[in-house]
């Protein structure tokens, strides 16, 4: 990434809080208060914080515990350094009074119940008259246009997590179990420097198919199986999420049905995409195939989503969630056709959207052509 793009990206930021009439904002989403501020540190569960910022037209601030301190003064520099010891609330109500805050943005979708409170009670006890203003995907309107930089570490993200996709599907035979394989794909991020898988892999063979976000088990897979791959890495504070399936032998008729048909879809979205194009066009494209083919009622799930320093996020390629592309937005498309008791096949690529089509940040491999 380039030498500092926190400040470009501040810039951006408080612009965004002049529109929506925010004079400070709370940050506490770990993807976006790293990419505001560049302090790595990760939230593992909803009820822990490793600290949040505090920005405002003048000032950024970073609030951290003890933990963190040394970690936070040389990961985000430009941040005033606040550290507190017993919680957010320690500091929050001299800080609201310094700046001075009236309208006070938070994020809706992140914030626990108790921490809400705790801001919205710092915020009342020094400024009376000031209104707590819930925010949807502020920082998100950012990060949705990936920078160049962004765009580079996302493809090595992508090309580790094929290395492991091209090691388990060497490895896959009968008799292997669904855990067997998914530890073999973890082991080969991490093992190629990967911070961290991106989600837990989904292997599932078989029956287990038949479910979209299936969890390993000890099952085996059989002859004339598919298995559907489902994996990404986390490199660089970058994700990445690809799907494939593989078939042990010579599988029934009817999944190389199905499997023809989900590739097409895939094709038939990715021929959609464009800037300027609304994301429910392209869905549809993908999912008119399929219920032309007469399996509508067996692709439940959206085609795709977003990826960056999260795996999934804006913009979604689903009919609830309408957004017109823009150009060096990164989505996912993965089609997919389950059916219960029998097998399920989903494709996934990742794709970049340009100004006339897609460019696939995934290699063309690893396809049956039957």
């Amino acid at each position: 990434m380039q030498n500092n793009p926190f400040s470009e990206r501040l810039e951006r930021f408080r612009s965004l809080m002049l529109q929506e009439e925010i004079d400070t904002f709370v940050v506490s989403v770990p993807e976006n208060r790293y990419y505001l501020s560049g302090f790595e540190a990760e939230d593992l569960l909803l009820t822990e914080s490793s600290g949040c910022l505090l920005i405002t037209q003048a000032a950024q601030y970073l609030l951290t515990d003890p933990r963190y301190e040394e970690a936070a003064r040389k990961e985000a520099p430009d941040f005033k350094l606040a550290i507190y010891s017993t919680g957010l609330k320690q500091l929050l109500p001299d800080l609201f009074s310094e700046l001075k805050s009236e309208r006070l943005g938070v994020e809706e979708h992140f914030l626990t119940v108790k921490r809400f409170r705790e801001v919205e009670e710092a915020l009342f006890k020094v400024r009376p008259s000031a209104v707590v203003i819930a925010c949807e995907d502020l920082v998100e309107r950012l990060r949705i246009i990936k920078e160049d930089a962004e765009i580079e570490k996302i493809q090595k993200s992508i090309r580790l997590t094929e290395k492991a996709l091209q090691t388990v599907w060497d490895a896959l035979a009968p008799g292997k179990t669904e855990k067997e394989m998914a530890w073999l794909i973890e082991k080969t991020i991490r093992e190629g420097g990967g911070q961290a898988v991106s989600f837990p892999p989904i292997v599932a063979t078989g029956q287990n198919a038949a479910l979209p976000h299936g969890v390993p088990t000890d099952r085996k897979i059989g002859r004339g199986e598919m298995v559907i791959l489902d994996l990404g890495s986390k490199l660089d504070g970058y994700c990445s999420d690809m799907t494939r399936t593989w078939v042990s032998g010579a599988p029934d008729p009817k999944l190389v049905e199905i499997y023809k048909t989900v590739r097409q879809a895939q094709l038939a979205a990715q021929d959609k995409i464009r800037a300027g194009i609304d994301s429910v066009a392209v869905d549809s494209a993908a999912r008119d195939l399929i219920r032309d083919a007469g399996y509508g009622d067996n692709f439940g799930h959206g085609l795709g989503h977003g990826v960056g320093l999260a795996v999934h996020e804006k913009p979604g390629l689903r009919k609830v969630e309408p957004t017109l592309l823009e150009e060096n937005m990164v989505v996912t498309v993965e089609p997919g056709i389950y059916l219960p008791g029998f097998a399920g096949v989903r494709l996934e690529n990742m794709v970049r959207v340009t100004k006339t089509g897609c460019e696939l940040l995934t290699r063309e491999q690893l396809f049956y052509t039957w």
